[in-house]
């Protein structure tokens, strides 16, 4: 039942390479380490990126395309299991040489210019707890009530 408490982990500190998925490359990352809980923040900057918007009538993602250079003002996201291999929730604010911003559902397409990252890895008592399954209610993929 929530809120399930949780010990801290590792922390990874890193740099994504240059040319490469932002979304894409968090997840081999988190895949690569069997990070199964945790949080990813991340700052930076990208040559295009798509972001999505969930659209709640017709319970389907809609994506928006951005095919040129951004900053990341602010990368925030979770990590849980998914159909059994860690996967990334997270969301972004961009900004672009106007100041005007920009952003929504970090999906793949969006490419790295540069990119700092910080992943904290977290354990829960119970393994079980923060697999995502389908919410009937909404039609996303969330953490359990219970």
């Amino acid at each position: 039942m929530f809120p399930q408490p949780v010990s801290r982990g590792r922390t990874l500190i890193g740099r994504l390479p240059k040319g490469s998925d932002l979304m894409a490359e968090i997840n081999r990352l988190c895949h690569e380490e069997n990070i199964r809980l945790g949080k990813v923040q991340a700052i930076g900057a990208v040559s295009k990126a798509m972001v999505g918007f969930f659209l709640q009538e017709s319970r389907e993602y809609f994506s928006l395309e951005f095919d040129y250079y951004l900053e990341i003002i602010s990368l925030q996201g979770n990590i849980s299991i998914k159909d059994g291999v860690p996967f990334t929730h997270a969301h972004i604010a961009l900004m672009n040489n106007e100041g005007k911003m920009i952003g929504g559902h970090l999906i793949e397409g969006t490419e790295v210019f540069s990119c700092e990252y910080i992943i904290n890895e977290y354990m829960p008592e119970e393994d079980k707890t923060f697999h995502r399954v389908l919410d009937e209610e909404t039609g996303l993929f969330m953490w359990p009530l219970k």
